[in-house]
């Protein structure tokens, strides 16, 4: 089966180059394209798309009011990748804050729009750790609160999955953690879908942002 994606961008020509860029790649189809976030979810539901390219910038609903709906409303949402201009943007942490699954900008080179789609599908790696952890850095610790301290508490992590966390959180792939700790790439799947599972997130970037806005990791 391809992969499929919808695209979210408010400029026709955006949403040209991405389909023709995406649909000369094996095993990729675009499923349909939208000029708004607030045509997104009625789309997602009736495609079913495996990845969503959304701007985080548009003029009826931006991309993260779009990706706070499409996770509030559609049962087993696609993964979301944040189209943008700017890389150290409060709005794409925002989008990523409400859930979306990373980001990528819109002066990417084509093998890099193609990586990025494939990356976000597979889940296993954060799509471009370093700006993820940059933008963690930057706003992170500004949004901070005691909320987030009081959740990672809670959550009770094991001194193992709170070292996962630490790697999962510096970029690390499943397979570079498995790499370090001595362990089976199956064993560190599984400690990394019990992290995001106490931290009640659905995916590695969520969980790095709640490892910065709680203290858990520190900038630098």
């Amino acid at each position: 089966m391809p992969l499929t994606v919808l695209l979210v961008d408010d400029e026709p020509l955006v949403r040209v180059g991405l389909r023709a860029v995406l649909e000369a790649q094996p095993g990729i189809s675009v499923a349909g394209e939208a000029a708004d976030g607030a045509a997104v979810v009625p789309l997602v539901r009736q495609l079913r798309p495996d990845v969503v390219m959304m701007d985080v910038r548009m003029p009826l609903m931006d991309g993260i009011e779009a990706t706070r709906a499409v996770l509030r409303t559609v049962a087993d949402p696609p993964k979301i990748l944040v189209v943008t201009t700017f890389e150290n943007d409060e709005y794409v942490y925002g989008a990523l804050r409400a859930g979306a699954d990373g980001f990528l900008l819109k002066r990417a080179r084509p093998a890099e729009i193609v990586n990025a789609v494939r990356l976000v599908a597979e889940g296993d790696s954060l799509l471009f750790p370093a700006a993820v952890r940059q933008l963690a850095a930057s706003y992170g610790e500004t949004r901070g609160n005691a909320g987030a301290r009081a959740r990672l508490e809670r959550a009770e992590l094991t001194d193992r999955e709170a070292e996962v966390l630490r790697l999962v959180s510096r970029g690390l792939s499943n397979a570079e953690i498995a790499e370090r700790l001595v362990v089976g790439t199956e064993t560190v799947k599984s400690h990394v879908s019990s992290v995001l599972a106490k931290l009640g997130v659905r995916d590695r970037t969520q969980a790095v942002i709640a490892a910065y806005e709680s203290g858990f990791v520190s900038p630098g």
